[in-house]
């Protein structure tokens, strides 16, 4: 209890950071041309990465697998144990292996290396171990080789964990970059949540559902006022005959415009409005939207096709979206 209580945990987390830091610091010098040819086999596979482990190092592989079909390489988790008992069949003939562990020597380890070597699937070591089973048995090999783990036991996987996800992030961007995967790609295996909605919603999904306020230049105060009331979107945007955007009048303007004119009888919409106001196609993507209304400080966007009036966009449509 004594240790416990000298103990000071923000000594403990910045001496576990500077450990797993130094961990992966070294990964850099660690690595060789089989990184470069690992990339290669994998772009040339006919059929999936198929990743195992077991432990520790099995978590990792799940991680590392969901990475890769998130970004352009599909890929299959694999239990070490599992796969001796029964799950072998999951790895075809043209599947390329990536066995994960930090000793290289655990039993199903070896066992899963020769099973797969005598398949005649390529095996690809990530292994903290080079003189392991797992290393000699690889026909490729990345080096996740620690000098300590953050444990104060240098027992709990830690530094080594942490040093295989990097590596797996390591080859997954390597992997996205010779693919050339762009957002768009992205985009199509994240449809869901707010991360995806960023690179695939646009304004044009947003826009249709709000009421279009509008009047024409010559339109009166009154018609203003009561425009902006009924479409209860804070604004109006002012066209010409042919619904060429012209200018905006916002709740704001009005407000400004009755603190200093007497006259309310005679103003028109042209002498209130905002000429050549904020912006944005109907094809962008509303996340650029949300940018446009931050960067400015306004809380809706006009909506155009050219110069052609749609709608207006609001702060609230992209709230309810979750973008914000």
């Amino acid at each position: 209890m004594d240790k416990l209580q000298h103990t000071d945990p923000l000594d403990v987390a910045r001496r576990t950071i500077a450990l797993e830091a130094g961990a992966i610091e070294g990964l850099s010098s660690q690595l060789t041309d089989d990184f470069s040819k690992i990339c290669q086999t994998i772009l040339d596979a006919k059929g999936r990465l198929i990743v195992s482990g077991i432990g520790k190092s099995a978590v990792i592989a799940q991680k590392i697998v969901a990475t890769f079909n998130s970004t352009g390489t599909p890929a299959v988790y694999l239990h070490a144990a599992e796969a001796i008992h029964g799950d072998l069949g999951m790895i075809l003939s043209h599947d390329v292996v990536m066995i994960i562990s930090k000793s290289g020597e655990s039993p199903e380890i070896k066992v899963l290396a020769q099973l797969v070597k005598n398949f005649g699937n390529p095996v690809i070591g990530m292994v903290g171990n080079l003189d392991s089973y797992l290393a000699k048995q690889s026909d490729l090999l990345l080096d996740t080789t620690v000098s300590q783990e953050a444990c104060p036991n240098n027992l709990a996987p830690t530094s080594s964990t942490t040093a295989q996800m990097v590596m797996g992030d390591a080859l997954a961007v390597a992997l996205m970059e010779l693919r050339g995967f762009k957002s768009e790609d992205f985009a199509k295996f994240h449809p869901g949540g707010a991360l995806g909605k960023k690179l695939y919603l646009r304004v044009a999904d947003l826009y249709i559902h709000n009421e279009q306020p509008k009047v024409s230049a010559d339109a009166m105060l009154k018609e203003v006022i009561v425009e902006i009331s009924k479409k209860r979107l804070g604004a109006t945007a002012v066209v010409n005959a042919a619904d060429e955007l012209l200018g905006v009048i916002t709740d704001g303007d009005l407000r400004r415009m009755l603190e200093k004119n007497n006259r309310l009888d005679e103003v028109s919409a042209v002498q209130i409005m905002t000429a050549n106001p904020k912006s944005i196609e109907a094809e962008a993507l509303a996340i650029d939207a949300m940018e446009l209304m931050r960067k400015n400080n306004i809380s809706q966007l006009l909506v155009v096709n050219n110069k052609q009036y749609l709608g207006i966009i609001h702060l609230h449509d992209l709230i309810k979206e979750g973008l914000i």
